[in-house]
């Protein structure tokens, strides 16, 4: 199936590497001009950069989602350079300090859940305003299948991931009328710099976690991004609220 992005723009935020990286790129190669947003601003110069380079159309926005005039000033930015919004995906995560739930701060907390949770609604919310001016638009929030069981130590984040999808399958009532599809998606253990990072601190839970991956591997992030396209393409006019596990069968055991 040849999906095509042709005359639409395109929002990614954490764009700066990993999943939002990939989701960048191929927005980009489906013909859209894509807005690359991530607090590290050098990653995501440099990745704008490098597609403008290849000939696509692109912006480049440091952008906290934990803070509201920041994403605000995220879209306004997107709809004065290219005139409209057609698609997101709220992909901007952050990890949580592995804790058991005795042991976790209320900082580490409300940390997470700002970035996780409440930048995703933050997003949401000023994207949808500029979407419904338009009476068109679909958007991905990034949960994770952290989002759909339970992890040890790992509270805070599944928490972050089990409220975005909840955040999505209500906000998907309030606008599937209107024009705007909102849908997630539950990416399972993905090759990343994030699970890089974490590997480092848990050198021996990689091959663990392989254990209960049906499919035997790591996925990749073009995979991710693959199914982000699909869920923003009219080929899933009519999806709407749906959790799409991107995980290799690892939540079917």
């Amino acid at each position: 199936m040849n999906i095509s992005f042709d005359n639409q723009v395109a929002l990614v935020t954490g764009a700066g590497s990993g999943l939002g990286l990939a989701a960048a790129k191929a927005f980009a190669e489906a013909g859209a001009a894509v807005v690359l947003a991530d607090i590290n601003e050098m990653a995501v110069a440099s990745a704008a950069a490098e597609l403008s380079a290849r000939g696509h159309k692109t912006l480049a926005i440091r952008c906290d989602v934990a803070n509201d005039a920041e994403v605000e000033a995220m879209v306004e930015r997107t709809v004065t350079t290219f005139g409209r919004l057609d698609a997101a995906y709220n992909n901007a995560g952050i990890q949580n300090v592995v804790a058991e739930a005795a042991e976790a701060s209320r900082e580490d907390f409300d940390r997470v859940m700002s970035v996780n949770l409440r930048g995703v609604w933050s997003c949401m919310k000023f994207e949808l305003r500029q979407m419904l001016r338009q009476g068109s638009g679909a958007i991905v929030n990034c949960s994770s299948i952290g989002g759909l069981v339970g992890g040890a130590k790992r509270g805070s984040y599944q928490a972050s991931k089990h409220g975005v999808l909840g955040l999505t399958k209500s906000a998907a009532l309030d606008y599937a009328a209107k024009g705007i599809r909102i849908n997630a998606v539950c990416p399972g253990i993905i090759h990343t710099a994030m699970l890089d990072r974490m590997m480092q601190t848990q050198a021996d839970a990689l091959g663990a976690m392989l254990k209960d991956v049906p499919i035997g591997r790591l996925g990749r992030p073009e995979e991710i991004a693959n199914a982000v396209l699909w869920l923003c393409s009219s080929a899933a006019s009519f999806m709407v609220g749906h959790a799409l596990t991107v995980d290799g069968g690892y939540t079917i055991r």
